[in-house]
């Protein structure tokens, strides 16, 4: 009954396990770091769309309930005032359902609506493209053209002398 003893690791291999870990602990605080570097510079990271919307009616319906009307004088500003907030309270409770039973669809037309963005910066480079070689052939003067490469006419150019 012999009981066979695993071989003791060589030091080199557990000096390179530490070294992996304390490397990997290393760039796992380096990169939580940086994390935190961006979002202090730069906000809280967006949301989904439903959330976005959902901040844009709050913020919408916020400042809509503020706002003074001059143009009703000030006996209607406390009348004109609560049928604002009444008609924001409305359109909030009509968005809300709508935005917490479908919140894939608001991310769906954010992603499509990025999509109709590029297709029209495409189209839109294209023609400016077309425009500028267009006018970049009417300016060259090329010898291979039928007047000789001088003025716009089909004529040719006639010697008097």
């Amino acid at each position: 009954m012999s009981e066979e003893r695993p071989a003791p690791e060589p030091p080199e291999a557990a000096q390179r396990a530490t070294d992996a870990d304390a490397w990997a602990t290393a760039c796992a605080e380096d990169l939580a770091a940086e994390k935190t570097r961006r979002r202090a510079e730069q906000g809280p990271p967006p949301g989904s769309a439903a959330e976005e919307l959902r901040r844009f009616v709050d913020t919408v319906a916020d400042k809509l309930s503020g706002l003074q009307s001059p143009l009703l004088g000030g006996l209607a500003g406390p009348a004109a005032q609560q049928a604002v907030r009444q008609v924001v309270q409305q359109a909030k409770a009509a968005v809300e359902p709508v935005i917490e039973r479908n919140p894939d669809v608001f991310d769906h037309l954010a992603a499509a609506g990025t999509e109709l963005l590029a297709a029209y910066r495409s189209a839109v480079q294209a023609q400016e493209r077309r425009w500028t070689t267009r006018a970049a052939d009417l300016d060259d003067d090329r010898p291979d053209r039928p007047d000789g490469g001088e003025g716009t006419g089909p004529g040719q150019r006639i010697d008097l002398d």
